[in-house]
């Protein structure tokens, strides 16, 4: 019996390693994983889900929903589910003490979130190298911003309530959660199957139909030892709630991930480094989600300071940092000779060559949809647009691409309509070396930050909708790979 234990142990221990380490018959390339479920291959799920408000905090729970996170995380032996989280875990709300649960924190929605979260992680943690890992992470956040709550800092700066119109909101309780419906995986025949669903509209029951009201889903799929898990998401916006995203991400499993000012949990056990990491991943897009849907086939986040600094949770100095790959045919590109402060000061060839914005002969326009700076930048170039300062909980800085040839050598898409409503594809992205040539905003003289990404999604953002828009599609295969070569591509 101790003879055939060691020998399962060394065939689960090769099989890890196989999964783990593997090589690029294209370009001999060898490369490791970065998640803790590569390729989404894994019949044992580890799925959780996270809410927002327009400032990336809960501001109020949803009545009889709890605070807004939840999990569904399962170990699969022969026919036999294996649940670590109960219903009782994600129902948990503020006020309720759990484990861990600092006394401090009980009563602050925001607060109690964070420490949920964790808790959460805890309960479905793997134990793997270089660190354990909890889960993909499905997040969800509503776009309405109530100016006269007082809710959002600008910049990381506590500001009180002002009137503006700029923002869509119906009123009162316009920022408010969403109801969450959660369908347990459970296993059919050889298939696995569960879900979340919801609606922002309280009151409403998707179960009747959906017109007239939001609604969010994302189902997951596999066959017992075969492929990957498919995830099926669904979004769409109504008239109250214009402004809807919904990603599924692989964040940090330790750390600030994008957006961020706390520890979170995910699946990223190695958070990887430009210019030395690819993504893959198979994208099915079904319906567009409309004229204002942003779908990002990619989307990065990090954090450091303008000074080059890393993030350390000082939400007045620290930066978001965002890069997204905008796939939707009908986003107009805002960067133009006529538009130069929608455009990045320069952009950055393949091979090292620098081009300025006004260099209207060569700079790549039609490449950038939109850059804004960082609102708490004291040395900007101008002209200079900076990013919305109430939409994180600390300054950030967004930089948005559309296909263009000039990012071929990337595996970028290379003209419009590549990867859109009715084509499917399996992408090879290099994130990496694109990344390392963007141009971010760091003060002058100051050493370069080092480009470390800890969240990396995709989905949509459906930017305030004119009419109700559903956007459809599903992902599979998602895996972020570390290249063993430093040499950026030329």
């Amino acid at each position: 019996m101790a003879m055939r234990n060691q020998l399962n142990l060394l065939f689960v221990l090769l099989n890890v390693v196989l999964l783990s380490v593997c090589s690029d018959g294209a370009t001999g390339e060898n490369y490791i994983s970065a998640v803790g479920d590569p390729g989404m291959r894994r019949d044992g799920l580890r799925v959780a889900f996270e809410a927002w408000n327009f400032c990336n905090e809960v501001g109020q729970e949803t009545p009889h929903m709890g605070s807004p996170r939840a999990a569904d995380c399962f170990d699969l032996t022969g026919s036999s589910l294996k649940h670590r989280v109960t219903n009782d875990d994600n129902k948990l709300g503020v006020g309720t003490p759990f484990s861990g649960l600092a006394p401090a924190t009980a009563d602050n929605v925001d607060l109690y979130a964070v420490q949920k979260e964790l808790y959460l992680g805890s309960l479905c943690e793997v134990q793997d190298t270089p660190r354990p890992w909890q889960f993909w992470m499905v997040m969800l956040k509503n776009g309405n911003f109530d100016t006269r709550s007082g809710l959002c800092p600008a910049n990381g700066i506590k500001v009180p309530p002002f009137s503006s119109t700029r923002f869509p909101c119906f009123g009162k309780g316009c920022m408010n959660q969403p109801i969450l419906n959660h369908q347990e995986t459970e296993l059919f025949g050889e298939r696995l199957r569960g879900g979340f669903n919801g609606t922002y509209d309280l009151g409403s029951d998707p179960s009747g139909g959906i017109n007239g009201i939001s609604f969010y889903e994302v189902v997951w799929e596999k066959k017992v030892g075969v492929g990957s898990w498919v995830f099926s998401h669904k979004l769409k916006t109504s008239k109250q709630y214009p402004w809807l995203m919904l990603y599924l991400r692989a964040d940090a499993t330790k750390g600030y991930s994008g957006g961020y000012h706390y520890d979170t949990r995910g699946m990223l056990k190695t958070p990887p480094e430009s210019p030395n990491f690819k993504v893959r991943l198979s994208l099915d897009i079904k319906k567009g989600g409309g004229p204002k849907s942003q779908f990002y086939l990619i989307d990065i986040g990090s954090c450091w300071k303008n000074n080059g600094a890393a993030c350390d949770g000082d939400v007045k100095t620290d930066v978001t940092r965002y890069t997204e790959m905008i796939i939707n045919p009908d986003t107009p590109a805002w960067c133009s000779p006529t538009g130069l402060v929608n455009c990045p000061p320069y952009h950055i060839t393949p091979q090292n060559k620098k081009i300025y914005r006004n260099d209207t002969a060569n700079f790549p326009y039609s490449a950038y949809h939109y850059y804004c700076a960082p609102g708490n930048a004291q040395h900007l170039e101008q002209p200079v647009s900076t990013c919305d300062p109430y939409s994180n909980p600390q300054a950030q800085e967004i930089v948005q691409l559309l296909p263009h040839p000039i990012w071929a050598d990337y595996g970028y898409p290379t003209k419009k309509g590549r990867g859109w409503v009715g084509d499917p594809r399996t992408w090879e992205l290099d994130v990496g070396g694109l990344s390392s040539r963007l141009y971010y905003y760091q003060d002058p003289g100051t050493r370069p930050a080092r480009r470390i990404w800890t969240s990396i999604d995709v989905g949509t953002e459906i930017f305030v909708s004119e009419k109700d828009e559903i956007a459809e599609w599903s992902l599979s295969d998602f895996d972020v790979l570390l290249t063993s070569s430093t040499t950026p591509k030329s």
